[in-house]
């Protein structure tokens, strides 16, 4: 007798550690550049260099990149633009983990604060969290037949299972042009540039991956007339991402981010500066997963033999549910320079900081924040440019009916909408829609059958047995459990009974005649 297996493959976190560190570093201008007199934007990006396995730790190297736009004392060019960065090395401990793994990292900037120490030096301080997560993907064999000449019954249950198909990063390169509309004057030189997505569908084809959105690009650059101007505008794209074994009908869990991107300034057709050819990398991290339901071998017993039957307990992942949602905040929001008032909005970016993730009986409340910076023209002839930096925090709860806290979730955040408007010269309104996209994968424990081991009937123990019997159906017996008690089939015993289904009622005659008689 043997067992029939399948191999379904399966992936696992085997170490996840998250942590943060503070970095601190004071910064002097180049000479090439003018004096600070105030900072109007900031914006920092981690980057992960290297990641090197030492026994049961990591040592992570990377740096933060941080960019600054700032208000000069220059009557020629009002606003300019400095950058820098500053290295890390940091150690984490991993429980679980050998040197043998390769384990991901990955970098975000929880908060970022530049301040001037004098019209030449800066000081930057940063908050950066740090996420390491050692992943294994395994095959996992479980019985779905039997061949053998011997009579045996044996039970399948069906189960619904969505095994990985693919697990691997990639990237997807943008390129786009953007073409200034013919009311803005042309461009000398690019001050600060905010790209972000929205809409991102991924969608698994055979052999490859669709993937379609739109690239909201955000640009304030300096005129060829010196005054300072703010361009925003939408990009659609599409394309394909070739992906060996990738099949229509599979599950994307994929998360992307903005990764190195690079914009140049070029001449259009009438030789003039107003177009900027946009290069982007897309860093995707794919998890795709395939349904299937298999019927799978839970127990196994004998007509006219025994079957010994060794047990395993397995845990299958199936897809509970795949939802999107979003939520409407708004937010009155005052200055804080009181010698100021806003006479006109230049330009406004946000994205969705996600600090908590709780899984409670009908489902996931999400919360975190979601940092805004808006640039603007001030009413104070000395500092004409000015900007107000504030945080709105969110509490988002999403229904999803059987959930549990085992269960592996995968959330995707995202600002679908941002519009900022002027309630008087120090209030600001402020509408944002964040998005969650929710996906969670149910973790489903069994006992299967590992291995069967036949022998002869024990003669001693079915002399004991009656040749004819009414068996009185007691609490918890199924066709099953009576079979296997009297080494009697299923199908036997629902033909012997006259029985249309296997459904048995608490007190209920049953007629068992051995097998043979």
């Amino acid at each position: 007798m043997e067992l029939v297996k399948k191999n379904i493959h399966m992936d696992f976190t085997k170490a996840k550690a998250v942590t943060q560190l503070v970095l601190e570093e004071d910064m002097n201008l180049s000479d090439v550049k003018p004096d600070i007199e105030c900072i109007c934007l900031e914006k920092g990006n981690v980057i992960i260099d290297e990641v090197k396995t030492y026994g049961d730790g990591i040592t992570v190297r990377g740096r933060l990149l941080f960019h600054v736009l700032y208000h000069t004392d220059e009557e020629e060019h009002d606003l300019a633009t400095v950058e820098g960065k500053i290295p890390f090395e940091e150690k984490i401990h991993m429980s679980g983990l050998n040197g043998a793994d390769t384990v991901k990292a990955e970098g975000s900037v929880e908060d970022l604060s530049i301040s001037i120490i004098n019209s030449r030096k800066l000081s930057i301080q940063s908050v950066v969290n740090l996420t390491a997560c050692a992943e294994d993907l395994y095959d996992e064999e479980v019985p779905i037949g039997l061949h053998g000449e011997e009579k045996v019954e044996y039970r399948r249950s069906p189960m619904e299972i969505a095994q990985i198909a693919i697990c691997k990063n990639d990237v997807y390169r943008l390129k786009e042009e953007i073409n200034l509309s013919s009311n803005y004057p042309n461009i000398y030189q690019i001050l600060w540039s905010n790209l972000t997505m929205d809409d991102v569908e991924f969608r698994p084809m055979d052999g490859k991956l669709s993937i379609q959105g739109d690239l909201k690009a955000q640009i304030i650059y300096e005129s060829d007339e010196k005054d300072i101007r703010s361009y925003e505008t939408n990009l659609p794209f599409s394309g394909n991402i070739e992906c060996h074994g990738c099949k229509e009908g599979m599950i994307p869990a994929i998360s992307f981010c903005i990764g190195q991107q690079e914009l140049i300034i070029r001449p259009d057709n009438d030789g003039e500066e107003r177009v900027i050819a946009l290069e982007a990398l897309l860093e995707l991290k794919l998890k795709i997963y395939e349904e299937a339901k298999v019927e799978l071998i839970t127990d196994v017993y004998g007509v006219k033999n025994d079957v010994n039957v060794v047990e395993k307990e397995v845990t299958m992942r199936r897809l509970l549910a795949k939802t999107t949602g979003k939520q409407k905040i708004t937010e009155h929001v005052r200055i804080a320079n009181t010698n100021s008032s806003i006479l006109q909005l230049l330009h406004s970016e946000g994205s969705v900081l996600l600090d908590k993730v709780q899984v409670g009986p009908n489902g996931v409340t999400m919360m975190g924040s979601i940092p805004i910076q808006v640039l603007y023209i001030s009413g104070d002839d000395r500092k004409p440019y000015d900007a107000l930096r504030t945080q709105i925090p969110y509490k988002y709860e999403m229904e999803i009916n059987g959930i549990h806290t085992e269960d592996v979730l995968d959330v995707q955040a995202a600002l679908e909408q941002m519009q900022v408007t002027i309630l008087d010269g120090e209030e600001l309104d402020v509408k944002a829609v964040p998005s969650f996209t929710v996906t969670v994968f149910q973790q489903d424990k069994k006992k299967l059958v590992s291995d069967v081991v036949t022998a002869p009937l024990d003669t001693k123990k079915l002399s004991n047995l009656p040749g004819m019997a009414i068996y009185t159906v007691k609490p918890g017996d199924s066709l099953w459990s009576i079979g296997k008690k009297y080494y009697i089939s299923v199908d036997r015993l629902r033909k012997m009974n006259e029985l249309n289904a296997d459904d048995l009622q608490v007190g209920q005659k049953l007629l068992i005649i051995k097998e043979g008689i």
